[in-house]
């Protein structure tokens, strides 16, 4: 698939079809979010797969309990990937001070985002998840101190084709010069 192909026609997946997704693939996937730039190439991620059912069925029902159960829908999903932040190095850590941005959040957005255009490429559907447990999820896998799950990614092959959603005009989200 041609790159803006990928981009343009790539959608939130939130059915599965009931077929395991083969470890080359998630292991594609997850080399293309390795690959992805970062802030003084802190490379600021972790990414644990959870492919085994049991495992899964566990995790699941600590990262989505209570205010989180409307992510249920994902425990239906082959393969959740959750991503574990680090907090970068010391020097991207100074530049997250001064410009009051947290530079391995944008940087493990950016690693995400290619494991999800790969995933598409390879006729694998994901969606993003950022509204789970993530303090129960995090003593699931006992992460060390300072390690933090910001989000997962649910992998699969789609049960359906998913739906465009709108997008706003070329001409709404870009001004040259001046902001319009």
């Amino acid at each position: 698939m041609e790159l803006m192909q990928a981009i343009a026609t790539r959608r939130s997946v939130r059915k599965y079809q009931d077929k395991p997704v083969e470890r080359e693939k998630i292991n594609d996937c997850l080399e293309a979010a390795r690959l992805a730039p970062s802030a003084c190439n802190s490379q600021p991620w972790h990414f644990i797969v959870i492919d085994d059912p049991q495992v899964k069925e566990a995790f699941c029902k600590e990262a989505f309990s209570g205010v989180y159960s409307m992510t249920k829908w994902a425990e239906k999903a082959p393969v959740l990937i959750a991503a574990v932040s680090d907090k970068g190095s010391f020097t991207s850590r100074i530049g997250n001070f001064f410009r009051r941005t947290e530079f391995y959040l944008v940087d493990q957005g950016i690693a995400c985002e290619h494991l999800v255009l790969r995933a598409w490429d390879l006729g694998l559907g994901s969606c993003w998840i950022g509204w789970l447990n993530s303090d129960k999820a995090e003593k699931f896998f006992k992460l060390p101190k300072g390690k933090k799950i910001e989000h997962l990614i649910a992998l699969g092959y789609p049960a359906e084709e998913p739906n465009a959603r709108p997008r706003e005009t070329f001409d709404e989200i870009v001004s040259y010069n001046e902001y319009k």
